[in-house]
């Protein structure tokens, strides 16, 4: 049995109705995924909730097979599972994953402390932060948008 780790720190689990490959007769509401799962095959009408699988915590196909699904309109719950650490959390969440299940020998080794510091995942955003805090207009870029350069092109 796994841990389930939300925003809101570690959590029993609480899904009963198990899990179908994608490929199965659909007697369950919940989607057992790989990660090299086509998102634009995925039938998701009628399902509750999809887990993908993390083989390895190098394994990013993850985190794109969850955006794809979102994009695509799933709405349900949004799980992955596996080799997840606490340093992709926040790219888990931002790449529209509700929630992550973990295994109890990782959540000794990264306990709830370690993944509710990642919980704020809107503000954990490296690329975000490397760019820098962007400037706010002055009140001569409001007026003439011509820039330095002359005026721009439309596009």
């Amino acid at each position: 049995m796994g841990v389930i780790v939300r925003d809101d720190g570690f959590h029993p689990e609480d899904w009963t109705d198990g899990f179908a490959p994608a490929d199965a007769p659909r007697n369950n509401a919940a989607l057992d995924l790989s990660p090299e799962a086509d998102p634009d095959v995925v039938e998701f009408d009628g399902i509750a909730m999809i887990r993908i699988g993390f083989p390895s915590f190098a394994d990013g196909r993850g985190f794109t097979l969850a955006r794809q699904l979102r994009r695509r309109g799933f709405a349900g719950r949004l799980r992955a599972a596996g080799h997840v650490l606490s340093d992709q959390y926040a790219m888990a969440r931002r790449a529209g994953f509700d929630e992550v299940e973990i295994d109890e020998a990782l959540s000794r080794r990264q306990p709830e402390s370690h993944w509710r510091a990642r919980a704020d995942w809107r503000a954990n955003d490296y690329q975000s932060m490397l760019r820098g805090p962007r400037p706010a207009p002055n009140e001569n870029q409001k007026k003439d948008e011509s820039g330095p350069k002359g005026p721009r092109r439309q596009t």
